[in-house]
């Protein structure tokens, strides 16, 4: 008897916060129009009084109760996340203590804004190979804690917050196809050396402020472009559906430009596409599903409905997924 996995239950959870691109005006040299035309993004939330696993913990909460199990029917949390409040333990191990999770396993997936698609992917296998049950998939990103406020480039980009879903065994197709990519040689154009090794090892040379966040942007750009676009056809391609079959497409919430060249290799219109950058901005790997809960929570996505999604980030790395919620 086939073995599926599906997406039981979403949740989501951002900062009070709000950083306007009207605050940004007062912090570098920027302008709200040049923002919003190069990004689509408004306004971004910033975590104050949260740590990345207090957030992630809060979307948790949120996604257990939309599946309607409780925290000690789940058998392991994959937390994708690259902001972790500590490289040891991992935010899984912590939000497992959080949430009163007394069993199974707990592990961080670090691909950057790919993260959710990668960490859903080893759940999804997981569930097949009949190794789980019930697997809680949370991305949570606190990037605002390694921003340089004083890059221009970077900081008008990235926000913080945290979404998880369920994902459980099923007798029917729910995950229909995930495609995950890698390429290495690209790892200096989109990079977080502050925490690694590296830094550490040159102890009495600590400058923290060259070590956070960087980003070649317009190299980054043409390169993700082209691999969100044909990572999207191809989790269409591989799933058996055609663009008239996909009711909502869910991208990775860098920027608008990408968004739309993306949605338009599959065919599909603004109208079939969820966009959130404008309100949160960047949150890595927290993108994808806190976009499909506040979907779901507004009515636009409903059970049964054809979903697609891509993303992109640092490594460089990218990956689609397809799934029938």
């Amino acid at each position: 008897m086939n073995s599926y996995s599906c997406i039981s239950g979403t949740g989501s959870f951002f900062p009070d916060k709000i950083l306007t691109n009207e605050d940004l005006e007062k912090m570098v040299d920027t302008s709200s129009d040049w923002i919003v035309t190069r990004t689509g993004i408004q306004e971004r939330r910033i975590a104050e009084n949260e740590t990345c696993c207090e957030m992630a913990a809060k979307a948790a909460k949120e996604a257990l109760k939309s599946a309607n199990i409780n925290a000690a029917d789940i058998d392991g949390i994959i937390m994708a996340t690259f902001t972790p409040d500590t490289v040891m333990p991992s935010g899984a191990c912590r939000l497992q203590h959080m949430l009163g999770i007394k069993k199974g396993f707990a592990f961080d997936v670090s691909a950057a804004c790919t993260g959710f698609i990668y960490a859903a992917g080893v759940a999804d296998s997981l569930i097949k190979n009949r190794m789980a049950d019930n697997i809680l998939v949370v991305g949570a990103e606190k990037l605002s804690s390694f921003v340089d406020w004083k890059d221009r480039n970077t900081c008008i980009l990235f926000g913080d917050g945290a979404g998880a879903v369920v994902m459980s065994r099923s007798d029917n197709p729910g995950i229909r196809t995930i495609n995950m990519y890698a390429n290495g040689k690209h790892a200096d154009l989109l990079k977080l050396p502050a925490l690694g090794s590296n830094f550490f090892s040159q102890r009495d040379k600590l400058n923290l402020e060259s070590e956070l966040i960087k980003m070649k942007g317009n190299e980054v750009f043409k390169i993700a472009v082209t691999a969100m676009a044909e990572a999207t056809a191809t989790a269409v391609k591989k799933s058996g559906f055609s663009s008239e079959d996909v009711d909502w497409f869910i991208p990775h919430q860098a920027n608008i430009r990408i968004i739309d060249a993306a949605a338009k290799r599959i065919g599909l219109s603004s109208e079939r596409v969820i966009v959130t950058l404008n309100k949160f901005g960047n949150t890595s790997a927290a993108t994808i599903p806190t976009s499909l809960d506040l979907a779901v929570k507004d009515g636009r996505i409903k059970q049964g409905d054809n979903i697609v999604s891509a993303a992109f980030g640092g490594g460089l790395t990218w990956g689609s997924m397809s799934f029938t919620l």
